[in-house]
């Protein structure tokens, strides 16, 4: 090959190299720009149940709050139905594209095992975003039942077992999980479960004397336990609730690791990019963090678990061994 060969094929290279990288850098540069106006559409957090309950409440708060401070649109999709399993099938099988998540409560955690077959893969369809609020769960009577405690309840419902049933959210939401529970310790198989699309359904079955109990997150239940339509006998959590210091917890009153919160969290489809839950997870958690919030939040019920993404997986990801531990000891019937 010849100098003037070599010198022509050099320049050949540099100049294709060159166009490469001015066609690749504006490619680039578009990429980066598409996410710094990200996001440029409404931002879709889809609750797996019904309206009213729990997780629907920390969701509208903090999609709120969000909006707010950002000046983004974020709305707040409800699909209920089949123990939360459709609205976690549907967010699985959605376009990962950063503009579609699931407000998860531990539902999540629990159906891979309460079910012979979920709609997705826990561990595979689904990454973290952050941590939101945690609820107590409660076990809630109306005023006039006579009766002060867990222990009396259950002895009232042994005498009158047709009389007795008890109202839940979805199956495989931690308070159905807890209902059944409580039945098989006490061996209280007649006490029936009437199970409904969501926390808030299953409340109102309380509040117009369909049952006699109702197994819930404490946030619905809050506002009717302090005007005195509803009385609390027990919290299942590790500590009682500040605002309800004489109600026991269900360690105090007898049940041994009797502790069942209402978690609720942030997830998002496995290939959604980075960049989106990037975002989600900082605006979430300034919005967590901030004095307003935690009071709306714990007015409402809730404590405010402001902690991101590698926290959220590392929580979801144990529950799924915790609850498995606890259904097939307690041995709950599969679906």
């Amino acid at each position: 090959m010849t100098k003037s060969n070599s010198i022509s094929r050099r320049r050949v290279i540099k100049g294709a190299g060159a166009l490469a990288a001015g066609i690749a850098a504006p490619a680039l540069l578009g990429t980066r720009a598409a996410f710094a106006a990200y996001p440029d559409r409404p931002v879709k957090i889809v609750v797996a149940n019904t309206p009213g309950g729990p997780s629907d409440i920390v969701a509208r708060m903090v999609a709120a709050a969000i909006q707010e401070a950002t000046g983004k649109t974020v709305i707040i999709e409800n699909r209920g139905g089949a123990g939360s399993n459709i609205g976690m099938g549907y967010v699985a099988r959605s376009e990962a594209d950063g503009y579609t998540f699931l407000l998860a409560t531990n539902a999540f955690s629990i159906n891979p095992t309460l079910y012979n077959s979920i709609p997705y893969d826990p561990l595979k369809d689904y990454v973290a975003v952050t941590e939101l609020a945690s609820s107590p769960n409660t076990f809630v009577v109306r005023s006039e039942l006579p009766v002060k405690n867990m222990k009396e309840f259950v002895a009232l419902a042994r005498k009158s077992p047709d009389k007795f049933n008890v109202s839940t959210p979805p199956i495989g939401t931690s308070p159905q999980l807890q209902a059944a529970v409580l039945k098989s310790v006490e061996k209280l198989t007649t006490l029936e479960e009437v199970v409904f699309k969501g926390g808030g359904e299953a409340l109102q079955a309380l509040l117009s004397n369909t049952v006699q109990m109702s197994s819930g997150s404490l946030a619905p239940a809050a506002p009717h336990i302090k005007s005195g339509a509803l009385k609390c006998l027990a919290v299942s959590a590790a500590s009682r609730w500040p605002d309800l210091p004489d109600v026991p917890t269900m360690e105090e009153a007898g049940y041994k690791d009797f502790v069942y919160p209402t978690d609720c969290c942030l997830l998002a489809p496995t290939k959604t990019p980075p960049e989106a839950i990037k975002w989600l997870e900082t605006e979430s958690l300034k919005a967590l963090n901030s004095a307003g919030m935690k009071d709306k939040l714990y007015q409402a019920g809730f404590l405010t678990v402001a902690k991101g993404h590698d926290a959220c997986w590392a929580r979801v990801t144990k529950e799924i061994t915790m609850f498995r531990d606890i259904i097939n000891t307690a041995g709950i019937q599969k679906l």
